[in-house]
């Protein structure tokens, strides 16, 4: 088995711990606290017009963690440095 599998299944099965741990029991805990009910009735209730103050937030939001990630990896992808040649007079020895 490759390195890249033994990696990619431990981060698999490190996520779906992640996950499991704090779904389940918030599902058991909206599910004995009436919550069904609570949220029905505020998805009834939901403004229809308009993106309001949130949603303008949001999308803002949304929009600078995209930006964000871009110019790390622009940053990241331009900082790579090419292999240094042993016969360079400034190669550490």
């Amino acid at each position: 088995m490759s390195s890249v599998s033994k990696v990619w299944s431990r981060v698999a099965a490190a996520v779906t711990g992640v996950v499991l741990t704090l779904v389940v029991p918030a599902h058991a805990w909206a599910a004995s606290t009436g919550l069904d009910s609570v949220m029905v009735e505020a998805a009834r209730s939901r403004r229809r017009g308009g993106f309001g103050f949130f949603g303008l937030f949001g999308g803002l939001c949304c929009l600078f963690v995209v930006a964000a990630i871009v110019l790390v990896i622009v940053l990241v992808s331009r900082n790579r440095k090419k292999p240094r040649d042993p016969q360079d007079p400034g190669y550490p020895r």
